[in-house]
């Protein structure tokens, strides 16, 4: 196996074609194929790395992606070296208002920085790269990845304005990248978009295999199969660890090929002939797109796209030959109304139902360019995440009262999964043949029964470490333990805020939005503490005030009390007094109504 010593620096200045050119050209020099007696020198590397000396445990720290779905990142260490795999966020919660996405929680990987030798990425979905930027504010480390996901986190740097000095490297699969004390090998998997990796993962204290998200299709658009045989190798030379994507677990069977959605596309352009045709469907999924702009260059249709993240991965991925798109059929969004209905496909963003999404706004008559026809077919290719079944659901209905015919995965197949069913997860630990094993990336049911079918693998129960967030899962010939807990929580992201919104704000988030507000103001004398202006009320999202005047003025004759016995008291602490209007007026408005807004008063002094 050739070892990439020296990985190809990412060229920012050259123009696109030039870049092409030049990745190439240098990817030739530095990353050669592997030779046919590569493996038995691999061989020789394992058993010079598995001699019984004093070595090391090695550490293997999931800080996301463990219970949940999404914000995937892992630490690596051995000896004294460090790495992460993959560095990804998650979508928010219904719990979490006004939030726009969810990060890790650096804060293990910053107190170690010193000790981190770099990153690799499996692949370039939001969930494995989304939260690459906010760690480069604070830490500028090199990152290794495919051309495409290269390309896809360099569009999220430029966003941010970190591309400059970022220090991206790509690698291609087959290669290995030397990190400390680690070596990393890149071997090819199919998943929902091109260019994706395992990664087997070598140190002193043995090799781990890490297979990132992850399928075994035979029948790719790209004729790129995942490298069964490397796996296989690596189980023949002696795994001690297995990491894999649980997200299917609870699937029997096989996961179908993404080429069955093709033939499901093709049915339905011939039944919508005339007719416009909007296709809802995840952006980086760059193989269906491929499918849709085949299918409509074949009934002569032109394809506009829409939606911010969609622009970017079609243009990154055309950009790089990812994406073959024939001369003349793409058009701009704003075109669209220069054709008939049955000239235009429009591809869009919104397939989970997001609000601020391209199909919400369509929906909802909020699109600049789309206004939803009775006869447009709209098809919706993709599965709601879990938690997200009722956006889209929303979205769907509000779809079908405009009229149109609206098609979506439970009727027709439309969609397949980027993701192993439970056969296939038997499979790869069948030829693997781990000593360990330790179920990532899904909520706790899907961990838990992608174990089962671990120990259904005859690896046993002790040997199997379903863990969490921020648990420190020690390796060694010897055994597996978690030794340790570090800090692993979320970060939530609120505009240009990381981190500034708290539960605390959440909690008063939640509050507003339950039973609004009511706001009392009162104005009173700095020398002698008399109320001289007031009391002032305020309700917002909690009563209509001009047809609750009678509860208004009760409200106002009650904080007229309140603030006449702290007067007699000599109570003048602002905080004391301010405490004492708001537990009346909460306890008062609960007896009369119910209901519990949130009571905010204000008191000046003059």
């Amino acid at each position: 196996m050739a070892e990439n010593k020296e990985s190809k620096k990412y060229n920012k200045k050259t123009s696109s074609k030039t870049q092409k050119k030049n990745t190439q050209k240098s990817r030739t020099q530095k990353y050669t194929a592997p030779k046919k007696n590569a493996p038995k020198k691999e061989v020789k590397y394992e058993k010079q790395t598995n001699k019984k000396t004093n070595k090391k445990p090695i550490k293997i720290i999931p800080l996301g992606g463990l219970g949940e779905i999404g914000k995937n990142i892992t630490l690596y260490e051995y000896d004294g070296d460090m790495f992460l795999v993959d560095c990804g966020m998650s979508f928010p919660d219904e719990d979490m208002p006004g939030i726009d996405i969810v990060i890790p929680d650096f804060t293990y990987v910053l107190e170690n920085k010193d000790k981190i030798r770099g990153m690799v990425v499996t692949h370039g979905h939001e969930d494995h790269i989304g939260a690459i930027p906010y760690l480069l504010r604070n830490f500028n480390i090199p990152i290794y990845a495919t051309r495409l996901t290269i390309g896809l986190i360099e569009g999220k740097l430029k966003e941010h304005k970190l591309f400059e000095s970022a220090n991206l490297n790509v690698v291609k699969a087959g290669s290995v990248v030397k990190l400390g004390k680690f070596t990393v090998e890149f071997i090819h998997v199919n998943h929902s978009i091109p260019d994706a990796a395992a990664f087997a993962i070598r140190c002193a204290g043995g090799t781990v295999v890490h297979t990132g998200d992850f399928k075994i299709d035979t029948t790719p658009i790209d004729d790129k199969v995942i490298d069964i045989a490397r796996f296989a190798e690596l189980g023949k030379e002696g795994v001690l660890a297995l990491l894999a994507d649980s997200t299917n677990a609870e699937r029997a069977g096989f996961t179908a090929s993404e080429r069955l959605v093709g033939g499901s596309f093709s049915n339905l352009f011939a039944k919508a002939e005339g007719k416009r045709i909007i296709v809802a469907t995840f952006s980086s999924n760059i193989h269906r797109i491929q499918q849709i702009i085949d299918e409509a260059a074949r009934c002569n249709r032109k394809v506009a796209v829409s939606g911010r993240s969609m622009l970017n991965v079609v243009s990154v991925a055309e950009e790089l030959g990812y994406l073959k798109v024939p001369k003349d059929v793409l058009t701009p969004i704003e075109t669209i109304k220069n054709y008939t209905p049955g000239q235009i496909v429009v591809v869009t963003t919104g397939s989970q139902g997001e609000p601020l999404s391209a199909l919400h706004r369509m929906a909802f008559s909020d699109h600049r360019q789309v206004e939803i026809a009775p006869d447009d077919m709209i098809i919706i290719s993709a599965t709601p995440i879990p938690g997200n079944e009722k956006l889209v659901t929303k979205v769907i209905n509000e779809l079908m009262k405009r009229g149109a015919n609206v098609v979506y995965e439970r009727m027709y197949d439309v969609h397949v999964s980027g993701h192993a069913c439970a056969e296939e997860l038997k499979f790869i630990m069948s030829i693997v043949k781990p000593q360990y094993f330790i179920p990532i990336h899904g909520e706790q049911k899907h961990l838990m029964k992608h174990a089962e079918l671990a120990q259904l693998m005859g690896i046993s129960k002790e040997n199997t470490v379903v863990a969490q967030n921020g648990s420190v899962i020690e390796l060694s010939q010897k055994g597996v333990k978690c030794s340790e807990v570090v800090t692993a929580g979320r970060v939530m992201v609120d505009g240009l805020g990381v981190g500034d919104v708290g539960s605390i704000v959440l909690r008063d988030r939640k509050l507003l939005s339950d039973g609004g507000i009511i706001i009392v103001g009162v104005t009173i004398d700095s020398v002698t503490h008399e109320v001289i202006a007031g009391p002032d009320i305020v309700s917002r999202g909690f009563i209509y005030m001009k047809e609750s005047e009678e509860l208004i003025q009760e409200i106002s004759d009650l904080v007229w009390d309140i603030m006449d016995r702290c007067q007699y008291q000599n109570i003048r602490d602002w905080a004391t007094i301010k405490n004492k209007i708001k537990d009346g007026v909460s306890r008062f408005l609960f007896t009369r109504t119910k209901r519990s807004p949130m009571v905010l008063p204000i008191i000046m002094e003059v």
